[in-house]
């Protein structure tokens, strides 16, 4: 008879305790397979909100914008940094700022104005379908401006409304137009919702008298590319002239939220695995000790310690496969369901972190590393709570063993 087809015999001789063994890794197996999907699917759905909903994947600004936003900070690199990524088939947009009044009636408020081309914007990230009101900028400009959705609220402006947006033009002096809302966008986060007046890049540059320059480039592979590689394009242009940062650096608090995630990923599989050692430790401990007199006899007929190690380490091979192959499938199709239907965070409110707007539905991500994680853990586990044990009854004196009661 092959060693195999051996152990899974000494398996089935108490079958309630195998299978109680079965069951209990096979749902542990099953959680953690889940739970690094949810896991996953929170780092997607907090990264993907702070790219998709203004910053992208990589900004690229002057150096000198950086200190206090000046709108003489402009970037002469920009067209070149944008058409060297859309060569490699990276989505970029210019993007002008600057500051102003927007009045409506009596009520005004201080803005953040972005200067944007409407379908790069659209190209680039969700922020032009986010929308609560109305309609995101058309592609011909025509004085007509998107308001966050707290801004609209203060200024009391709904879509047609008429505001006055005043502004200091570069060369110093006073510039007031009237824009059209076109629209309002859904929350997109504190730094969005509450200040930002977006308006056609031309229009910006009639205001400001700009003259076609512009203050930062966001750049987006949609996660084709690595982060690192969407930099070394930009930077193969701007060089040292610019600051090139990645949404990471931009939005450092939320980095931190995906980076905990994982972490706990990593504590919460290793609790796991402890506990699931230990059960299966006491379990294979108990079942050592019901065969002391049967190790002592094939010792005594010539077994070698080698052997008996390796028949009980068998055992628990087999034991962990059948748990971890059963507990990795179910948690699969249970990730493969959460990613489909999501969970439904609405009824918590709007959902943000460090002033950036998420999904309000939570996916899981199915993914090959949230899966052969937990299995390939589980299995080795298995196996390392059987070494003990094993390494027990290989040491065993065949005569004190055989008269074992």
């Amino acid at each position: 008879m092959s060693p195999w087809r051996l152990a899974w015999r000494n398996l089935q001789r108490n079958r309630g305790r195998t299978g109680i063994s079965v069951l209990a890794l096979a749902v542990s197996t099953t959680l953690l397979v889940v739970f690094h999907g949810m896991v996953y699917g929170l780092d997607d759905l907090v990264s993907r909100g702070a790219v998709n909903l203004g910053v992208g994947e990589v900004e690229v600004h002057a150096k000198a914008y950086g200190l206090d936003q000046s709108i003489y900070a402009t970037l002469p690199t920009a067209d070149a940094i944008v058409e060297r990524a859309r060569s490699r088939g990276i989505d970029a947009a210019r993007r002008a700022l600057g500051g102003g009044l927007l009045s409506s009636g009596e009520k005004s408020s201080g803005v953040r104005i972005w200067g944007v081309d409407p379908a790069a914007e659209r190209a680039l990230g969700k922020l032009p379908s986010h929308l609560k009101a109305g309609s995101y900028l058309p592609d011909t400009n025509g004085n007509r401006v998107v308001l966050g959705s707290e801004l609209a609220r203060i200024l009391g402006a709904k879509v047609g409304d008429r505001l006055a947006l005043i502004v200091q033009a570069m060369d110093a002096s006073t510039s007031t137009e009237m824009m059209t809302v076109d629209g309002v966008l859904e929350s997109a986060g504190e730094q969005i919702d509450g200040t930002v007046a977006i308006i056609d890049r031309r229009d910006f540059d009639a205001l400001f008298g700009t003259d076609g320059k512009v203050h930062e480039v966001a750049l987006s592979s949609h996660f084709q590319l690595p982060e690192e590689q969407v930099v070394a394009v930009a930077k193969s242009v701007a060089g040292d002239a610019a600051d090139v940062q990645t949404w990471r650096a931009v939005l450092p608090a939320v980095a931190n939220v995906v980076d905990i995630t994982r972490s706990s990923a990593g504590l919460f599989s290793f609790v796991f695995f402890a506990a699931a050692g230990l059960g299966l430790l006491n379990t294979m401990l108990m079942a050592a000790t019901e065969r002391i007199r049967e190790y002592g006899i094939l010792k005594a007929l010539g077994a070698t310690p080698w052997r008996i190690l390796t028949d009980v380490a068998r055992e628990a091979f087999l034991l962990g496969s059948l748990s971890a192959c059963a507990g990795g499938a179910v948690g699969l199709a249970a990730v493969f369901a959460l990613e489909s239907h999501g969970i439904d965070l609405s009824k918590f409110g709007k959902l943000s972190l460090s002033g950036v707007g998420f999904e309000s539905v939570w996916r899981a991500h199915a993914s090959a590393d949230g899966v052969l994680v937990p299995v390939l853990g589980m299995l080795l586990v298995t196996v390392a709570a059987s070494l003990y044990p094993a390494l027990k009854a290989a040491r065993l004196e065949p005569v004190k063993a055989i008269a074992h009661v």
